[in-house]
C-alpha cells in the first residue's frame, strides 16, 4: 500500500504538475498550461486551509471524524482527473478517472491508517472539484501529441516514487499555532499537548 499512495506524495506530485505545465506550454497550449498550473495551486491552496481548519481546532470537528483531510487523494483525483480532461477534452471521462485515483490512493491511505473515511471522502471531493474546474478554465485543447506528455509523466513519476516532502508536519505545526489565536480551539487536548512538548 505505501508503494501505491507514494504515487501521490507531494514529492512526486509538484514536479509531475510543472512538467505536464512545460509540456502543454511547449505544444502552444498556454492557456491550457497556466489553467493548469492555477487549478492545481488553488486545489492545495483549498486543501491546505482545510487541514489548517481542522488540524487547529480538531476537537470541534471531532463528531465528523475529521481531522486532516487526505491530501493524497485530493492531489490524486485532481491530477488524474484534470490529466484525462485536458488530454481528451471530454467532460464525462473525468468522473470514472478521478474516482479510480480517489479509490486507489484513498484505500491506500485507510489501510496505512493516514485518514479516516471522512478524510478521504472530503480529499476526493476537493480533487474532483478541481478537474472539474480546469476542464472550464483550459477551454477546448488544441491537437495534443500525447506521447511525449506521457512519457514524461512515467519519468517523473519514477524518478520522484519513494520521496516525501514532510509537509503534513509543517502543516500541523502552522495548525498549533493558529489555535494560539482562536478562543474556542486553545483549550483543547491536543493544543496543550502541543504546548507541553
Amino acid at each position: 500500500m505505501r508503494y501505491l499512495t507514494d504515487f501521490a506524495d507531494q514529492a512526486v506530485i509538484i514536479p509531475l504538475v510543472i512538467a505536464i505545465a512545460i509540456g502543454l506550454a511547449f505544444q502552444g497550449w498556454r492557456r491550457g498550461a497556466s489553467a493548469w498550473l492555477l487549478v492545481v495551486a488553488a486545489t492545495f491552496s483549498v486543501m491546505l486551509a482545510l487541514k489548517l481548519m481542522f488540524l487547529s481546532c480538531t476537537p470541534v470537528f471531532g463528531p465528523f471524524d475529521v481531522r486532516s483531510p487526505s491530501g493524497h487523494v485530493a492531489a490524486a483525483t485532481m491530477v488524474a482527473g484534470g490529466l484525462a480532461a485536458i488530454l481528451s477534452g471530454r467532460r464525462d471521462i473525468i468522473l470514472p478517472v478521478a474516482l479510480l485515483a480517489a479509490v486507489v490512493v484513498g484505500i491506500s491511505r485507510l489501510v496505512l491508517g493516514a485518514h479516516s473515511l471522512p478524510e478521504v471522502v472530503l480529499g476526493a471531493a476537493v480533487g474532483l472539484t478541481g478537474a472539474i474546474a480546469l476542464l472550464r478554465f483550459s477551454g477546448a485543447p488544441p491537437r495534443l501529441n500525447i506521447a511525449p506528455l506521457v512519457a514524461v509523466m512515467v519519468a517523473v513519476a519514477v524518478l520522484f516514487h519513494g520521496l516525501h516532502l514532510p509537509a503534513e508536519a509543517a502543516i500541523r505545526h502552522t495548525a498549533y499555532a493558529v489555535a494560539k489565536y482562536v478562543p474556542v480551539c486553545r483549550g483543547t487536548p491536543q493544543f496543550q499537548r502541543h504546548l507541553a512538548n
